[in-house]
């Protein structure tokens, strides 16, 4: 006989909110459901996440790993962590002005990522010349860096 796995929801809730000088960013009125992969359902059992942007207009998340993103035991997969700094990485070159797509994207892995941990992106572009725009970030908890990552993204032309 074969069983069907059942997900639910986790209904616990989950701070996400902004440090100070965060300001709340609505991500889908800019680039629309092309974001429904990471953070497309606010209440699931994968990723939560919120997105803010700080004075200096410099994108930043809170984000919750949550038991679906698992890989190593108790801790995020690297493929859950590269879809967030994507994604994120991704909308600040949106968010300063730029529709791009991801051209290149490297990650540095750190430390291991414990599940149903709230941590912060901070992303922020670097460069900009002709249609390529340098984007750097990383995901943290305090002192702790989990990953780090560089991004090379691509304007769209006629966009």
């Amino acid at each position: 006989m074969q069983t069907k796995k059942v997900t639910t929801k986790n209904s616990a809730a989950v701070d996400l909110g902004g440090e100070a000088g965060w300001v709340p960013f609505d991500a889908p009125s800019l680039v629309g459901e092309s974001l429904r992969f990471v953070s497309g359902d606010p209440e699931g059992n994968r990723f939560r996440v919120k997105y803010y942007r700080d004075a200096e207009q410099h994108l930043h998340a809170r984000i919750w790993f949550g038991p679906e993103t698992e890989g190593p035991p108790g801790h995020a997969h690297g493929g859950s962590v590269a879809a967030v700094l994507d994604e994120a990485l991704g909308l600040a070159a949106w968010a300063a002005g730029y529709p791009i797509v991801v051209g290149n994207l490297n990650i540095s892995f750190r430390n291991m990522l414990p599940l149903q941990t709230v941590v912060i992106i901070e992303s922020r572009v670097v460069s900009a010349e002709g249609r390529k725009i340098m984007v750097h970030g990383r995901i943290f908890s305090g002192d702790t860096l989990f990953a780090s990552a560089e991004c090379l993204c691509i304007t769209i032309p006629g966009r």
